[in-house]
């Protein structure tokens, strides 16, 4: 059955990033079924005016240091439209003119904007999973009281959603996880992980790593952060996190399998011994057509992939000695509470401090772990009470880092 085509408006948080420009090119190619309601970037002042005049949104967000440079980069007619700062972008979120709102903005700094998307009842395309790693049980129950609908648009987490049949997919979508009711048919899933650049690096070659080195990743082309959290896996381990809490299932059935070639993005394994899989190039507009049409789809623009190109496909399980971020980040899940949002934050400064060259890439886990072993899991029931403990995590991350790495 068709939906109803009606075009639909678009707020787009994070515009001037690989997944908001990526988004923003799907748009571009179907201009019957969208629109730019609403565009959100923070200090890539050139991109933001460019994709502005292209789009001539009637909200665009900025931060409050660029919001006179917008000005001048703007036509009158746009210039009005601006909403700068930390709370112009909760505004957008909260736009009335969109329907939609894909939040793209990179790490816990997205947090916000989603619970605002949220509580006004949009449908959001969630990119950036370390909102859901903070707190995902808040998200999902302010998503439920306001009916508002979350759609995975990170690569895995959709292509996971693709493999569940149409009322399992109705469960994740509504914040209520794939188990709900009687439905117990899915065993495990498995993400899969590229193994990013120093999957075949001998363990004595990583303590020389530079961060040149780091942001080489041979699938993917994303920002530094997680680049270097491809790079270390922590990525795939804040994406376990992020699939616990999407799907409602315990880490432990929740697999990572390291697939070099990067085809195959997720699996679903079933009672009857069924394993669903999907396979799509690793391209972001494909997951994002997916999210933006559901429960159409639309042509993504990417290059199709040819099956027979791909016969030879390659799986291991990861090497958790040379990459402990994953270990890390399984501990983190099963302490549940708030040491997901802990492990978020330790890792945000540590990834910082080795892109400014402080700290040595394998010095990540080591500084996560000691932020780790100085907090207790307890459950933190509200948004105050999550920025509080990310605030707390990052003070005592940053004084680790002087203490123990810089002295």
């Amino acid at each position: 059955m068709t939906a109803d085509i009606n075009k639909r408006n678009v707020a787009v948080l994070g515009a001037t990033g690989s997944v908001g420009l990526s988004t923003l090119d799907v748009i571009r190619q179907h201009p019957e079924r969208f629109s730019v309601s609403g565009l959100g970037g923070w200090t890539n002042v050139a991109r933001i005016a460019t994709l502005s005049n292209e789009f001539r949104p009637k909200m665009i967000g900025v931060s409050d240091v660029e919001e006179s440079s917008l000005h001048q980069a703007l036509p009158s007619d746009l210039a009005k439209n601006i909403v700068p700062g930390s709370a112009g972008t909760e505004r957008l979120a909260q736009q009335e003119a969109a329907s939609i709102v894909v939040a793209g903005i990179s790490g816990s700094a997205g947090l916000k904007p989603i619970f605002s998307a949220l509580s006004s009842g949009k449908t959001v395309l969630i990119a950036n999973k370390e909102p859901l790693v903070m707190c995902g049980e808040l998200l999902k129950e302010v998503a439920r009281k306001s009916n508002a609908v979350l759609l995975p648009v990170d690569s895995e987490h959709n292509a996971v959603f693709q493999c569940l049949s149409e009322d399992q997919q109705a469960g994740v979508s509504q914040s209520f996880g794939v188990t709900q009711g009687p439905d117990r048919s899915i065993t495990k899933i498995t993400l899969t992980a590229s193994g990013g650049p120093f999957l075949r690096t001998p363990a004595s070659d990583l303590k020389n790593v530079t961060k040149t080195e780091a942001l080489r990743h041979p699938i993917w082309k994303m920002g530094e952060k997680i680049t270097v959290d491809s790079a270390t896996l922590m990525n795939k381990g804040l994406e376990l996190i992020e699939a616990c809490r999407l799907f409602d299932l315990p880490q432990h059935q929740v697999d990572v399998v390291v697939h070099p070639q990067s085809v195959i993005h997720a699996l679903v394994h079933y009672l009857d011994g069924s394993v669903l899989a999907h396979l799509a190039q690793a391209d972001m507009r494909i997951p994002i057509a997916h999210a933006l049409s559901y429960p159409d789809r639309v042509d993504s623009g990417a290059t199709a992939l040819d099956i027979i190109s791909i016969s030879n496909l390659q799986f291991e399980a990861p090497d958790l000695d040379r990459f402990p971020c994953l270990s890390l980040a399984r501990q983190a899940a099963e302490a549940g509470g708030a040491m997901p949002a802990v492990l978020n934050a330790a890792n945000e400064v540590a990834v910082d401090a080795f892109l400014n060259e402080k700290i040595r890439f394998i010095d990540i886990p080591s500084l996560i772990s000691e932020v780790m072993d100085k907090f207790l899991p307890k459950a933190p029931i509200n948004l105050d009470e999550v920025l509080s403990v990310d605030q707390s995590a990052r003070k005592i991350a940053c004084k680790v880092l002087k203490k123990t790495f810089q002295s």
